[in-house]
């Protein structure tokens, strides 16, 4: 496993008002959903990567606005031409 070392002034977590533990992990989600969102992960990859479940990262990446797929207008069509 690699590391990866930030320094991080105190006034950092004072401003954001989290705990060293709640920015670490919030800041290792951030991290992933933009690696994820430039397609340089994969989400199974991603969630790794934030020691969360695929589902879950799925998820949290929905609800930050990062869209969990892309399609073009042909399989847009595909996906509606039923309905």
């Amino acid at each position: 496993m690699q590391s990866l070392t930030i320094e991080l002034p105190e006034a950092v977590l004072i401003a954001c008002g989290q705990s060293r533990e709640d920015f670490i992990r919030e800041a290792k989600f951030f991290l992933a959903l933009k690696l994820f969102e430039l397609g340089r992960l994969s989400s199974g990859k991603a969630a790794e990567l934030c020691n969360m479940g695929r589902a879950d990262f799925l998820a949290a990446s929905s609800r930050a606005g990062v869209p969990v797929a892309t399609l073009d207008e042909s399989e847009i069509a595909d996906e509606f031409r039923d309905v």
